[in-house]
């Protein structure tokens, strides 16, 4: 893959005749548009008979965009099996956790776990990249598209089966099940895998640990396909390979993408929710650690379906969103899609040209980020992104814990955003990490929202406290064990024991009238909450005022050169914003980090490394301007001017790029 920007869309040439397609190869030239995502829809028209294979346009269509300077990014089109698979085949579909039936149309109809399913998936991707995995035109792979999305845990009879082997490997016997279950409660007891039943319909709720295992299950059942999927394409492709995922859909991303090559996401977050939008590019950058990640999906400039549609982007967000994109390490920036769609479900959605193949109202922002494109390109390719010094731990198995128990509709990628979004205002450079990533370079990590703390995680984030790290574990984080069930040797189990705290209790705080006070900031506190024992050397956060008034909510244990901070309780309302910056802040600089900015909000400052030298992306998201203060002279590469140190101002989606020479940090 030649190294360079990659400005795309995707395209569905079998939906146009030639005449259209040749319009719009000559419209995306004069766009800029230089790789165009194909194929992950097209099944029918590959097979458009059982065994009866024809790869041919699409061939044609990668050269003839290859000739004309656009490259190819070949998609398996495995979510949409065509009507001869489906039609009288019920066995072969998707079943809802209701028992209904999916039936053919839309997507992710059938089940992917299916024996046929898989056999037609092996030999279509086998016939692409046969045909395909020698072209020059195509510079990489995605596999199949949004895993999960619309769909999560199949209970179909195949599943089932497959539920009951996966049981068996997991656990060995039917009786270390049950002990790890607690199946004895309401003579939920089982005898073998065999009578363990799906999380289907039920009267109330399923066992927690049911619901969850379940969920793992089907995670790791679809990373078992993404890989049988790629091992396919490598037999006859040297290009790499990614999944388009997301944060939102029921996959376990460290998982899913640990067989392949890059990582790629989709977002359609809208401008009133932009740190929604910037929290991607801060996971998949540590998903695969060390590579570029791609933007595969977002919208010029709203998305729509047949039911519902977002808000259009204001002129000039959506080159903020690129500029922030490429800085903070994405080497693709593409929308969904080129040419609007003249039917199915998504016809209203934003695209660059319309159906009649004139410009959309988010044409010009496009013309505007391939011009920022061009620019940037070469700084961008000179560097690399700054290493941060505080990770916030990502889990997707959490989110399946929360699925199972989300208390009162809590939803876990929401609570993390809103967290992160704390972060972002602080102006500390970040990275979200996954749960078993490594921890070297980091002076802090924040481990909240993860009712399971695996003993890896805990080993792991023991010794990098030991050596000087500062961990601020919580809230909601290691109330349940491996199995989704309470500790009975103290609270927090393992986590607890570690960090040296002692828990008293754990209930409910929403409503019961409960404050806590710590740095200098009195704040209500809620959700699921631990409350710890009083110390007067360890305790930092006080509860002043509730049910529990003169015991701690948060408290500080020195471990090694290091500290454990635990945070029992979420503090809530503005005064609890400002409480939670104030603890990060507080340990940050204890921590002694020094990748961060005073950026005013709604601004942020994507750091770059160079050979010797820094490189501030400055970049206005929310449309009001801003500022940050530079602490050394720089040059502005803009203007190959000098910018003298203090305050440097942004205008309305601006960006600037200052180059600062020897710069130790930020």
């Amino acid at each position: 893959m030649e190294k360079k920007l990659y400005h795309g869309a995707a395209y569905y040439p079998e939906l146009w005749d030639e005449k259209v397609i040749d319009e719009d190869i000559k419209l995306m030239k004069q766009t800029g548009i230089n790789v165009v995502r194909i194929g992950e829809f097209a099944w029918a028209a590959m097979e458009p008979e059982e065994g009866m294979f024809d790869l041919s346009f699409f061939k044609n269509i990668i050269n003839k965009l290859y000739d004309h300077g656009i490259e190819t990014v070949m998609c398996t089109p495995t979510p949409t099996p065509p009507i001869w698979f489906t039609q009288g085949h019920p066995e072969r579909m998707y079943v809802e956790k209701d028992g209904r039936v999916m039936g053919h149309g839309s997507r992710q109809h059938a089940c992917t776990n299916h024996p046929y399913f898989r056999l037609k998936a092996e030999l279509i991707t086998e016939q692409i990249a046969k045909e395909a995995g020698s072209l020059p035109g195509v510079i990489g792979w995605q596999i199949d598209n949004e895993f999960k999305c619309h769909v999560s845990e199949c209970m179909c009879e195949t599943c089932k089966d497959l539920w009951h082997q996966w049981l068996e490997e997991r656990y060995g016997t039917i009786e270390q099940l049950n002990e790890a279950w607690g199946t004895q409660i309401w003579s939920e007891s089982y005898h073998g895998f065999e009578q363990v039943p799906q999380p289907g319909h039920a009267p109330f709720l399923h066992n927690s640990s049911l619901s969850t295992m379940y969920q793992l299950f089907s995670m790791e059942k679809i990373a078992e396909f993404c890989d049988e999927q790629a091992e396919i394409i490598r037999k006859y492709s040297s290009a790499p390979i990614t999944h388009n995922s997301s944060m939102m859909f029921s996959v376990d991303n460290e998982r899913l993408f640990k067989n392949l090559d890059f990582a790629s996401f989709d977002t359609y977050a809208t401008i009133d929710n932009f740190p929604a939008y910037l929290i991607n590019s801060d996971l998949w950058r540590n998903i695969k650690k060390g590579k570029d990640f791609w933007v595969m999906e977002t919208s010029t400039s709203y998305a729509a379906s047949l039911e519902s549609y977002a808000s259009p982007h204001p002129n000039g967000y959506l080159k903020a969103e690129a500029v922030a994109a490429y800085a903070l390490g994405a080497e693709g920036f593409c929308y969904w899609l080129w040419r609007q769609q003249r039917s199915g479900c998504e016809q209203p959605h934003s695209s660059v040209i319309s159906a009649w193949g004139k410009p959309t109202a988010g044409y010009a922002n496009v013309l505007e980020v391939e011009k920022m494109r061009k620019e940037i390109e070469p700084i961008i390719l000179s560097t690399r992104p700054s290493q941060a010094e505080l990770a916030i731990t990502y889990s997707d198995r959490a989110k399946a814990f929360f699925k199972t128990e989300s208390h009162r509709g809590l939803n876990h990628r929401a609570l993390l955003v809103d967290f992160y979004e704390k972060i972002v205002s602080l102006g500390i450079h970040r990275d979200l990490i996954p749960e078993g990533a490594g921890l070297q370079g980091y002076k802090v990590l924040l481990t909240p929202f993860i009712p399971y703390v695996s003993s890896e995680l805990v080993t792991r984030a023991k010794q990098f406290v030991e050596n000087g790290g500062v961990w601020i574990v919580g809230p909601l984080t290691g109330g349940r064990t491996e199995a989704h069930t309470v500790h009975t040797d103290c609270a927090l189990g393992n986590l607890e024991q570690t960090a040296g705290a002692k828990v008293l209790f754990t209930y409910p705080m929403d409503g019961s009238g409960t404050i806590g006070r710590a740095f200098d900031v009195s704040a209500p506190l809620g959700m699921w909450s631990s409350v710890f024992e009083f110390d007067q050397e360890t305790t930092v956060g006080l509860i002043e005022e509730g049910l529990s008034e003169g015991k701690s909510f948060i408290t500080e244990h020195r471990l090694g050169k290091g500290k454990i901070v635990m945070l029992g309780s979420m503090p809530l309302g503005t005064e609890g914003d400002v409480m939670l910056q104030k603890l990060v802040d507080h340990y940050s600089q204890e921590a002694n980090i020094v990748l961060r900015t005073d950026v005013t909000k709604g601004t942020i400052v994507a750091p770059r490394k160079g050979d010797g030298y820094s490189i501030w992306f400055v970049i206005n998201m929310d449309g009001n301007g801003g500022s940050v203060t530079l602490l050394k002279e720089g040059i502005d590469l803009q203007t190959n001017s000098v910018v003298c140190p203090g305050k440097l101002e942004v205008g309305k989606f601006e960006y600037r790029m200052i180059r600062i020479n020897e710069m130790e940090g930020i």
